[in-house]
């Protein structure tokens, strides 16, 4: 399994750079998680559309689906070409049924329903969900393939079922969008030190930090991972290559 980081910011994208997404593959399929502002033409660098075999959207946040509509008209345009022959499925939870709508689009996209804590077979992944503590509805993934796993938190404040979920993964791609003098005043969403304390306590190899604040140090927050962590942290950066 290969993991590639298209984006790593929260909120809106640096200068230049997308908000948090992920392209993870194996065997010859390419599968993104989220699909924010500026993902799109990221990852156009790495694969063109017809390449794109699925896409993940954890919520319904601008910065998760701001460019499920430009995917969309390029995937018609390449439609119309005779490079796109199949819809493009987008798969999401339909807890917000107007915009779960939005996600099926001229033939070209493919809105499919995800349930919370359910499995599914895309490709060669086994896709398992769990909901989040987040103001909107959201779910966190685990993608295996191959006895290797990651799992991405996607935005969530603390909560004991990403520990259960996340047993044992190779990978934990965990938001860290909140610095210690935040703590409890930024709501749904985690500082370093709880991302720390989530690896630490899910038995995971390595601890990649995304949905960064564009503000302050961010060494400050693999410096609080580390102090409940024992294994690897690093910040995520765009086209970040994790091998699995």
């Amino acid at each position: 399994m290969k993991i590639t980081t298209i984006g790593m910011w929260g909120g809106y994208p640096e200068k230049g750079e997308a908000t948090s997404s992920f392209l993870v593959e194996q065997d010859g399929f390419s599968l993104i998680v989220d699909c924010g502002s500026a993902v799109l033409s990221t990852l156009l660098t790495m694969k063109d559309v017809h390449e794109l075999d699925a896409f993940l959207i954890s919520h319904y946040h601008p910065d998760h689906i701001a460019d499920v509509g430009v995917l969309q008209h390029a995937a018609m345009i390449h439609k119309q070409l005779g490079n796109l022959h199949h819809p493009i499925p987008i798969y999401a939870h339909a807890q917000d049924s107007v915009e779960f709508s939005k996600l099926s689009y001229k033939g070209v996209t493919t809105g499919m329903e995800l349930e919370a804590y359910a499995s599914y077979s895309i490709g060669p992944f086994k896709v398992s969900t769990c909901p989040t503590v987040h103001p909107v509805y959201c779910l966190a993934f685990r993608i295996e393939a191959a006895g290797k796993a990651v799992v991405f938190t996607a935005d969530t404040e603390w909560t004991d079922a990403l520990v259960t979920f996340s047993q044992g993964a190779n990978v934990l791609v965990s938001e860290s969008n909140v610095y210690p003098q935040y703590a409890g005043k930024i709501q749904g969403h985690l500082t370093g030190q709880q991302a720390g304390l989530l690896a630490e306590q899910s038995g995971v190899e390595r601890l990649v930090l995304t949905h960064l604040p564009q503000y302050g140090d961010r060494e400050i927050l693999v410096a609080e991972a580390k102090k409940e962590f024992s294994g690897p942290v690093e910040l995520a950066y765009t086209k970040q290559q994790i091998l699995l």
